[in-house]
């Protein structure tokens, strides 16, 4: 008897602190979502960030006159010069042949005339400035086209936030992973209807609202973390309509982390002229997950 008081005592305390130690844990992660949330946001407002992607110009054999005037191949918004150069597709080089009046640089360099690099394969495309805009060459199965970003569009401007859903912690969770014997190469659609062979390494299984689940990712040139391309019974209602994105890990002991807390919009979301890639078919849930990056303000 005389030792029961003292053993409940230790038991509470026990409890206190297990109480406290598990509130400090979901205090340091809704610390770390509330910091990642921001730093997308950043980045989406950033001077070459998807809020400035202004036009899209697939390029056709031969010369692609680009400028302000409304009779070139590539329209530029104002202040930019009416006839400010072209763009030759030949031989499957692209080269950029610019006025001697027009002060487009590459890398901080003035440049007249020299050959440019898409971002085909994953590659780093060389970039064109021209005052607060820049053009770069962008490979989409093959077809290529100039991509325009104005550093003083009316999107950047009127960015009025992302909304979100509150942080859950029940939506960071740990799926199984299961790996291809070999990688595999499947097929995704994209939003300007051009499909594209991406590589698979395997698929994540796991549940959630009850339910058994299993997402594809992929892999993206150049990159080491899994990429998921998803759509949930949310999409088109409070979240974007052609899905959402969401990175991971690469698996450890046959495990992976979902985090969809840290699930975001595409670039589709902000602008027109972005080339999207949409979710496989059987990346498309049944379920709503309530959770990440909701439908812009915008």
């Amino acid at each position: 008897m005389f030792f029961a008081p003292l053993i409940r005592s230790t038991i509470a305390l026990c409890m206190l602190l297990d109480q406290q130690q598990s509130n400090g844990g979901n205090a340091a992660y809704q610390d770390e979502i509330v910091t990642w949330r921001r730093q997308r946001e950043d980045r989406l407002k950033a001077v070459d960030g998807w809020l400035t992607v202004s036009g899209l110009f697939w390029l056709k054999a031969g010369a692609n006159r680009f400028g302000a005037d409304a009779s070139n191949d590539i329209v530029l918004p104002a202040p930019a010069p009416p006839q400010a150069g072209r763009f030759v597709v030949e031989s499957g080089r692209i080269i950029v042949e610019v006025a001697s009046s027009v002060p487009v640089t590459m890398g901080g360099n003035r440049v007249t005339r020299t050959q440019l690099h898409s971002d085909a394969g994953g590659a780093t495309p060389d970039v064109l400035t021209l005052g607060a805009l820049t053009l770069q060459i962008i490979d989409r199965g093959g077809r290529l086209a100039v991509r325009l970003k104005d550093g003083n569009s009316v999107a950047r401007r009127e960015f009025k936030g992302l909304a979100w859903y509150p942080v859950k912690a029940e939506y960071r969770l740990t799926a199984r992973f299961t790996p291809y014997d070999k990688p595999l190469t499947i097929t995704v659609a994209s939003v300007i209807g051009i499909s594209e062979p991406m590589t698979s390494p395997g698929f994540a299984s796991f549940e959630l609202a009850g339910k058994r689940l299993r997402l594809d990712p992929v892999w993206e040139p150049g990159e080491t973390r899994l990429f998921f391309i998803i759509r949930d019974a949310t999409s088109g209602r409070t979240t974007y309509g052609g899905g959402r994105f969401l990175y991971a890990d690469p698996p450890k002991d046959g495990q992976i982390v979902l985090d969809f807390n840290k699930a975001y919009s595409p670039p589709c979301a902000f602008t027109p002229y972005a080339t999207c890639p949409l979710p496989l078919p059987q990346n498309r849930l049944s379920i709503s997950i309530e959770a990440g990056e909701m439908t812009p303000r915008h």
